[in-house]
């Protein structure tokens, strides 16, 4: 590979070559005359596991507002999925949801989710970017810090399997790393200030597995989500059950401290049978064969770098995905807000020019807000759980969490709250839609519907999933 390539080439690298970089590799294509990708892995050429992304063996969900974004970068992305046996699911009309507040009726649709198995959706993805010839893939290499000055970033240093180090000029350097992203220390060899963190830790551990469903319900059964209730003082347990491609369902359990679950596959169906407060997704993978073994991980901790708040932010440097923020997975957001930071890197690069002056400080404060909106859904019950910070909760997120928690009593007997209160957890909508007076009245009054006594599941899915 020409490692210095002509002055009038505009390069940009892009750390990490999962979900978040491969959709900021193809945001940057159209502006850059070479993009570079650069990964610690040797990526798969299909659907298959690789080293660096333990949480493929999870279950994933991406949200509209995130399959929307990636539809805008990659058109015609999301029907090559469903022809792969990815799902598209209408919410809440497919869902059959146990909230603190009772069962979730299940609503006309307002929104979707794409469920896929996370090697697939990554795969394909992965296929559409790399077809792009001005796209390169630089393979088994780290980045091990950046060049330039603490007022501009010239390139990045990767190091390779066999050692050797060598330096990739680039105009913009885009750092989709992850949870393990080195930009808080390289800024500090810059010569810039420590950036201002937070952490939110619930002590969550999660544990998965796959299975084949039930013949007769391996086609459009909903998903099953058991929630916690952090009112009733003890550990908060939750569970889904996603209907993936090729018949399968991925069944996520979590705990979080004193209630985790763990990775014995005799105690994997007794956990989602005694341990979560309805024992439905118990019932349901009673009767259907386990394909894989029994996968747990503890890399839940709610991380998020407040870059847009530093006094000085060098050009030609932009953070995005687990590398900026990085939510307990429970909530299924961050895939969405990935690709919404993808299609935002690619919209402010169009507006302002590849090379405009304080670009990457634009770009940073402008991915605030997707993370923003992901960050305050994912703390506001986490951070009431026993040694999830120093502090506790503060008082903005005590009122705030007293407020959601009314909402979404309302909105399970009343489906044009529900209909708002899925607006903000799709990523379609802000939060504000939440304070509107029409939604304010609502929640004063409550449901308008009695609260169901059981999950809304039909008589054929019960029949097909084997239950009584």
């Amino acid at each position: 590979m020409n490692e210095r390539p002509a002055p009038d080439v505009r390069t940009a690298v892009v750390l990490g070559g999962s979900h978040s970089g491969m959709l900021a590799a193809r945001a940057l294509a159209g502006f850059a005359d070479r993009v570079v990708v650069v990964d610690r892995d040797a990526l798969p050429d299909g659907p298959d596991p690789r080293k660096g992304l333990p949480q493929a063996r999870h279950a994933h969900m991406l949200w509209s507002g995130g399959a929307r974004a990636i539809e805008e970068l990659l058109p015609g992305v999301t029907e090559v999925l469903r022809e792969a046996g990815a799902r598209r699911l209408p919410v809440t009309t497919d869902m059959v949801a146990l909230s603190a507040w009772g069962w979730f009726r299940r609503w006309p649709e307002s929104h979707h989710v794409i469920l896929a198995g996370r090697d697939l959706l990554d795969a394909t993805i992965r296929a559409r970017v790399l077809a792009d010839e001005r796209i390169e893939l630089v393979e088994r290499a780290e980045a091990v810090g950046l060049t330039g000055t603490a007022s501009a970033v010239t390139g990045v240093r990767i190091r390779t399997r066999d050692g050797a180090e060598r330096t990739l000029p680039a105009r913009l350097v885009v750092d989709a790393t992850g949870r393990g992203s080195g930009t808080p220390r390289w800024l500090t060899a810059l010569g810039l200030p420590a950036p201002e963190r937070r952490e939110v830790d619930s002590g969550l551990a999660y544990a998965s597995r796959l299975y084949l469903a039930p013949e007769h319900a391996r086609d459009g059964f909903p998903v099953v989500n058991v929630q916690p209730d952090p009112r009733d003082g003890g550990p908060g347990r939750a569970g889904f059950l996603l209907p993936i491609e090729n018949g399968r369902w991925i069944v996520t359990l979590s705990g979080t401290r004193g209630g985790e679950p763990t990775s014995a596959p005799e105690d994997f169906v007794p956990f989602a049978r005694e341990k979560l407060r309805h024992p439905l997704i118990g019932q349901l993978i009673e009767n259907a064969d386990p394909l894989s073994a029994v996968y747990c991980t503890r890399a839940t901790v709610n991380r998020r770098f407040f870059y847009e708040r530093m006094p000085a932010w060098p050009d030609n440097l932009v953070v995005l995905g687990d590398a900026l923020a990085a939510f307990n997975p429970v909530y299924g957001h961050g895939l969405a807000v990935a690709a919404q930071s993808a299609l935002i890197l690619r919209d402010m690069t169009r507006r302002h020019g590849p090379t405009a002056p304080g670009l990457a400080r634009r770009v940073q404060r402008a991915l605030a807000r997707p993370v923003g909106a992901a960050w305050d859904m994912a703390i506001g019950q986490d951070v009431f759980y026993p040694g999830a910070t120093e502090s506790g909760p503060t008082v903005r997120e005590r009122l705030v969490a007293a407020y959601v928690a009314r909402l979404m009593h309302t909105a399970t007997g009343n489906g044009r709250i529900a209909r708002r209160v899925t607006d903000v957890t799709s990523l379609e909508r802000g939060a504000e839609v939440l304070l509107a007076p029409s939604v304010l009245l609502a929640a004063a009054i409550g449901p308008l519907k009695p609260a169901l006594s059981g999950p809304p599941l039909t008589t054929e899915e019960r029949k097909a999933a084997g239950l009584p």
